[in-house]
């Protein structure tokens, strides 16, 4: 650095690992990160990102159906280090994610470890199905496509082992869910015996009067057949109803709650994951599995149903999610924060849930929905409570908001500390009605004047002094690609 870098502008190398049920992959970035406004502004924002490397696309390898091959893995992402000609010490921040199938195997916990022992910069997250839906969401450019535009948006974000939906408008998931229908549910080598076989192929399967297993044959016709009623589900989910809703429903992998009124309100398709290479890349690449001919249906669908010309491309695809990895953002509190015990803090690597608040609707519900977008069933240590406050702010309206926040939290822990992160200037008066007019035990920390987003982690430190009462925050977040306006399709 020179001159007035490291004042007022520094860059990062960030580093993006995903690890899916299909597939494996890196990519690395360099971000400039710079003081917004006038030297006299504390918040950094990223001005600019550059993809310096992306590795070729790995079939994640499986010693056993439940067992992920560690050492394959590990040689694979060391091979792309060397390759991009960068050394773990030089990575400054970055982001393990492992989603779909890959986390319920076995040894997905050991393989977060291994890849963030590179690194204690990096943010390990194993991705839940509905958590998933909303890194697919981001990572698609949907969200901030909805945000720019005040648009209603479905992502469909199809994996190797799992469909995930979020309908979003302007700019906020207002629903999610994941059932399983994916590329590599099943998949076969060159003399087209199966070599894979999950469960949800087997439901399928039956579903269609045949069935097969490991070392069967599987001829094209019975493969047609299997990628028709994937894409008919997908389009179920899409349309929002039809006769095959029920049986989609069979397939969840998330709460079976009544579904948002699908379609698509503002006439905008955004496809995400693996599948969307074939959907709107014009991929023809056959990784052994049901990919390609399951995107050949599926678009033949969107045709037939006078879609397709709604469908707008997410620009990375499969690399979506994962892109950009991570940035660090440092702001600092406003003047009215509440401390009510400065012992508990610096507090690091908080993880922000952020329920939609609004007058006179049920802020317990908005908690529980929060903590579902995380997949979380219940509040734990380690979450900043990050409202996103609509509507009049009065006494009745912060006192009702506080109330939904504590029963949330006094069901998991009675005595938790709490971490509360708000936009508009009201630190003062939320923490005291928690922790003098609602008697919370646990220690309370209300920083106010903060911007966070859906995928940011918190680091809260000290009070800059005691006369200001300031807090520093650092915010690290998954930074994304913007899609293109909902007039370039595809």
């Amino acid at each position: 650095m020179n001159g007035l870098d490291g004042f007022e502008r520094y860059t990062l190398r960030s580093v993006g690992i995903d690890i899916g049920s299909a597939t494996s992959h890196i990519v690395l970035s360099r971000l400039e990160v710079r003081r917004l406004g006038s030297s006299l502004s504390s918040q950094f924002t990223v001005a600019e990102r550059e993809i310096t490397y992306r590795s070729d696309v790995l079939l994640t390898p499986y010693v056993t159906a439940t067992l992920i091959d560690t050492a394959a893995l590990e040689e694979f992402f060391q091979a792309a280090y060397r390759a991009a000609g960068v050394s773990p010490d030089e990575v400054d921040t970055g982001v393990v994610i492992i989603t779909g199938e890959a986390l319920k195997k076995e040894n997905a916990e050991q393989i977060a470890t291994m890849l963030a022992r590179w690194s204690g910069q990096f943010i390990c997250v194993s991705a839940g199905p509905n958590h998933e839906a909303l890194l697919a969401a981001h990572g698609s450019g949907a969200i901030e496509m909805s945000a720019r535009d005040h648009s209603a948006i479905l992502n469909v974000d199809v994996g190797g082992g799992t469909t995930k939906i979020s309908l979003i408008t302007d700019g906020i998931v207002a629903h999610t869910e994941a059932f399983s229908i994916g590329t590599r549910l099943l998949a076969v080598d060159e003399h087209s015996r199966i070599t894979r076989l999950e469960e949800p192929a087997r439901v399928l399967m039956r579903r269609l009067g045949f069935a097969r297993e490991v070392g069967d044959l599987l001829g094209d016709q019975e493969k047609q057949q299997l990628a028709g009623l994937m894409a008919d589900v997908l389009m179920a989910a899409i349309t929002g109803g039809g006769p095959l809703e029920d049986f989609r429903r069979e397939l969840f992998v998330t709460d079976d709650v009544p579904s948002a009124q699908h379609g698509t309100p503002a006439g905008t398709l955004v496809f995400s994951g693996g599948l969307s290479e074939y959907i709107t890349g014009g991929s023809t690449r056959d990784y052994g599995d049901l990919g390609l001919i399951l995107g050949a249906a599926v678009r033949q669908r969107l045709a037939a149903g006078s879609l397709l010309g709604t469908v707008a491309a997410a620009p990375q695809g499969i690399r979506a999610t994962v892109l950009g990895a991570s940035q660090y953002s440092l702001q600092a509190s406003g003047q009215t924060s509440f401390v009510s015990d400065p012992g508990v803090l610096p507090a690091w690597g908080l993880t922000c849930v952020r329920p939609v608040f609004s007058p006179g609707a049920d802020a317990g519900a908005a908690m529980g929905a929060a903590l579902r977008q995380r997949d979380l069933t219940a509040y734990q240590p380690g979450l900043a409570i990050a409202p996103v406050v609509s509507g009049a702010i009065d006494y009745r309206a912060l006192r009702g908001y506080a109330e939904g926040v504590l029963a949330a939290v006094a069901a998991a822990d009675p005595a938790a500390p709490l971490f509360v992160v708000l936009r508009p200037d009201i630190a003062q008066s939320f923490g005291r009605i928690i922790k003098r007019e609602l008697r919370w035990p646990g220690a309370v920390t209300v920083v106010d004047g903060i911007e966070v987003g859906d995928l940011n982690y918190l680091d809260i430190g000290r009070p800059v002094n005691e006369v200001s009462g300031s807090l520093p925050v650092t915010i690290k977040s998954l930074t994304f690609p913007t899609l293109p306006s909902a007039t370039e399709r595809i």
